[in-house]
């Protein structure tokens, strides 16, 4: 540790140089991670907010919710066997405000549920980020597709799909809209697979995964994390490679002066360390400082968790190259 600390102290330059590479490349993977998990939360809230369970759409939907219709009979058989069982569809649409503005929405329905906002006719409740936009409760919405009017009874948080604050309706003004009474989808919470004949079971990452939005914007992102680690692995690898080649000289003098091999490895190994750790720990300090500071419109999340986790994943894959 001593011999490790020295050499570090005399070659500044060297070490700094390589400690920048490995703090500017692991910020920027700690970025494109709190943006991956901002836009999921953006995109799909809504569904991931829910409960570990099963969801239900009509087989010959092809897995697209959509174009998935449950006949009222059989929604009303899968309730009665699974008693926490939900029927509910979600069309995006918009509302327009007081001030004749439109915006943009998801709009959600449901049967009786503690998992969903309860609505009565001529009532709607909305996702929070609509309140930055001057919505109030109270206020009365109009939509052009529906005859009546809505009053804005409450908010809730984080409760959003494709990127649209989510707007919970009753049953009747969503048929009066969508001139459709087949709910889309059923969801059993904390429930394994059954087989109900015409509906095909997803899980919720199954689910998630049959939205094209979400599926295409999450894999690009998560291969982008991926080669960031990679990327970086290798550079930290061939750097400390070529600084430890560069000393082959020295190592031999210190050798023949009786310094054993192991000391020699305790202090190569111990300079990787000190350097991966302060990297990595400076890069966390200022990735969740952008995760304080930044704005509420920007898709932003990065929490503790999924640095601890980046950060396993990154020493391992360094040890790992290095080795």
């Amino acid at each position: 540790m001593n011999l490790a600390w020295k050499e570090m102290k005399k070659n500044k330059v060297r070490f700094l140089i390589l400690g920048s590479i490995i703090f500017l490349v692991s910020f920027l993977t700690f970025m494109i991670s709190g943006l991956a998990n901002g836009l999921s939360q953006d995109n799909a809230a809504f569904i991931k907010d829910l409960p570990q369970g099963q969801f239900y759409m009509a087989e010959d939907a092809d897995g697209t919710f959509n174009l998935s219709r449950i006949d009222s009979d059989l929604q009303q058989e899968v309730i009665r066997k699974e008693k926490e069982a939900v029927a509910f569809s979600m069309q995006m649409g918009f509302l327009n405000d007081q001030d004749d503005k439109q915006q943009s929405v998801a709009f959600v329905t449901s049967t009786a549920s503690t998992l969903f906002s309860t609505v009565y006719q001529g009532e709607v409740i909305l996702d929070s980020s609509l309140q930055d936009k001057g919505i109030q409760v109270g206020d009365i919405l109009t939509n052009n597709q529906y005859n009546g009017k809505f009053i804005v009874k409450g908010f809730v948080a984080q409760k959003k799909y494709s990127h649209a604050p989510v707007a919970y309706i009753s049953e009747e003004a969503y048929e009066e809209m969508y001139r459709v009474k087949d709910k889309q989808l059923i969801y059993v919470p904390n429930s394994e697979p059954q087989n109900f004949k015409g509906l095909q079971a997803y899980s919720n990452k199954e689910f998630l995964n049959t939205i094209p939005s979400y599926n295409a914007e999450q894999l690009s992102l998560n291969m982008i994390i991926w080669f960031l680690v990679v990327i970086s692995g290798l550079l930290f690898a061939i750097f400390f490679y070529m600084m430890n080649v560069q000393k082959i000289g020295l190592y031999g003098i210190l050798k023949a002066i009786g310094v054993k091999t192991s000391k020699l490895f305790n202090m190569i190994w111990t300079q990787m360390v000190i350097i991966t750790v302060v990297s990595l720990v400076l890069s966390i300090s200022l990735s969740q400082l952008v995760n304080l500071v930044s704005p509420k419109e920007m898709p932003f999340s990065l929490t503790i968790s999924t640095c601890v986790f980046s950060d396993w994943l990154y020493r391992s894959y360094v040890v790992r190259a290095t080795d």
